[in-house]
């Protein structure tokens, strides 16, 4: 099964940037999965950030777009944030789907099985 496990998390204040990163184990096989970034803010419900596929189309939610750019490379995916807010507070996971070589491009938590411990973003305004 794939282990997941997301750094960069930290501490800006707003208007700021983070970068986070996410690494893949228990195959070498990371850039055949769909991944994406979800974040979960206190009290609220977890929700999709961005998507990308094996081929590099994205997705994103509403309320990133222009800010975040997700990306990826052999072994780690990324999520570049700019222009930071306060509601941009959250703890940020990365995820994939179960399937290699397949991809519902759709910020569903369902369609995700794999998740990450989480880290934590804070912006201060």
């Amino acid at each position: 099964q794939v282990q997941l496990a997301e750094s960069g998390g930290g501490s800006v204040q707003a208007g700021g940037s983070l970068r986070l990163s996410c690494s893949a184990s228990g195959t070498t096989y990371m850039r055949r999965y769909c991944m994406a970034w979800f974040r979960q803010a206190p009290g609220k419900e977890r929700e999709g950030v961005a998507v990308i596929a094996q081929d590099g189309e994205t997705l994103y939610a509403d309320f990133v777009k222009g800010r975040f750019t997700i990306s990826r490379d052999k072994n780690a995916l990324t999520l570049q944030m700019t222009s930071l807010q306060p509601e941009d507070t959250a703890v940020y996971y990365c995820a994939t789907q179960s399937t290699m070589d397949g991809c519902v491009v759709a910020l569903n938590v369902a369609e995700y099985t794999s998740w990450g411990q989480g880290t934590q973003v804070t912006v201060s305004s």
